[in-house]
């Protein structure tokens, strides 16, 4: 199992060039509210020579999908064949208040997406006839061709997602996935779905990456540690309706309905520090890694036993030194683990 790091905006080149020292697989950079991929990607690819890089993840309302294949095209070429790309539905509230693009059939429109974005890396005319994407539309047009970057056919693709339609795709089209919110008891049980899904088209594990977003807050004190997560978890289960909500709902399966309640309500309420101080410890410690290096990779071998990959960790320290602490402690976890994990 490697490790992987999400990249905040600032501070994105400090940690990818500590990550790529420290020996971690891949640097993800979010799409958010924040900042978008692209850009800090091609100032990652800059600054750095063998982390692998990809978006954490592009949101598929947010372009059209022959522009994903060139972006990803050209960035892979500037980080001179290290790009995966990563890619999520988002939410509904997101597609259609940021984007205004409907979220009506998101799986059927992801795997309509993707398959147009593998077309467009094919190198061939973009010709293409689906329920969601017609292109050209009606025949009228010059169908894509990419030539602006050297477009490379079998560039990885990954997909987000929490629900189970969402495992089975990812499973079928893509050749990664990206989950968040994963205790690994659960994880493991999405293991087991996207295996089945790959098992039905004739194929198996290997090569596939399995790569959860894992928040880290470091420090001997537990509770102290898990400060910085509050707001970023008080975020999430805020974010949007509730009854729409991907984020609520995994908290209230987990069995943390109650406190989701009162976290979206103070976050409707306007009330961010109240959100984040409701938001139960007990719950952060099962989605994340909080402690010392010897209680993270504890951790961290629970989920090398739940079948990551790779185990993507979102620093949420309070600063840039906080950031790189982040790392250097999770590099030292993950060298108390045995060889074989």
């Amino acid at each position: 199992m490697q490790l992987g790091i999400f990249l905040n905006r600032e501070g994105a080149l400090a940690m990818a060039v500590e990550a790529e020292r420290c020996g971690f697989g891949h640097a993800l950079v979010p799409e958010g509210f924040r900042s978008d991929a692209v850009s800090v990607l091609g100032a990652v690819a800059a600054v750095t020579e063998r982390i692998r890089l990809a978006p954490g993840v592009m949101q598929i309302p947010a372009r059209t999908p022959v522009m994903t294949a060139l972006t990803a095209a050209t960035l892979d070429n500037l980080s001179g064949g290290r790009f995966s790309l990563a890619l999520g539905v988002s939410n509904p509230d997101v597609s259609q208040g940021w984007y205004g693009v409907p979220f009506d059939a998101p799986l059927a429109r992801a795997r309509e997406y993707v398959e147009v974005v593998r077309l467009a890396l094919s190198g061939a005319p973009v010709r293409y006839e689906g329920e969601h994407f017609r292109l050209p539309p009606s025949g009228q047009g010059t169908p894509a061709h990419l030539h602006a970057a050297a477009a490379r056919a079998d560039l990885p693709v990954f997909l987000a997602g929490v629900r189970p339609g969402s495992l089975r795709l990812a499973g079928e089209v893509a050749d990664g996935w990206i989950g968040v919110f994963c205790p690994p008891d659960r994880l493991a049980a999405s293991v087991a779905t996207i295996a089945a899904s790959r098992a039905a088209t004739g194929r198996d594990m290997a090569g596939f990456e399995v790569m959860p977003s894992v928040p880290i807050g470091v420090g001997q004190d537990v509770e102290r540690a898990a400060g910085p997560l509050r707001p970023y978890f008080a975020h999430f289960l805020g974010l949007g309706s509730k009854e729409r909500s991907i984020y609520f709902a995994l908290a209230v399966s987990m069995g943390f309905g109650a406190a989701a309640e009162k976290v979206h309500e103070l976050c409707a309420a306007g009330d961010r520090a109240g959100a984040a101080r409701a938001v139960p410890m007990e719950f952060m410690d099962q989605v994340s890694l909080i402690g010392d290096a010897r209680r993270i990779a504890a951790r961290m071998a629970e989920y090398a036993a739940a079948g990551v990959t790779t185990l993507g960790l979102t620093s949420l320290a309070d600063s840039v030194e906080g950031h790189l602490t982040n790392i250097r402690v999770a590099a030292e976890a993950h060298g108390l683990l045995p060889a074989a994990v």
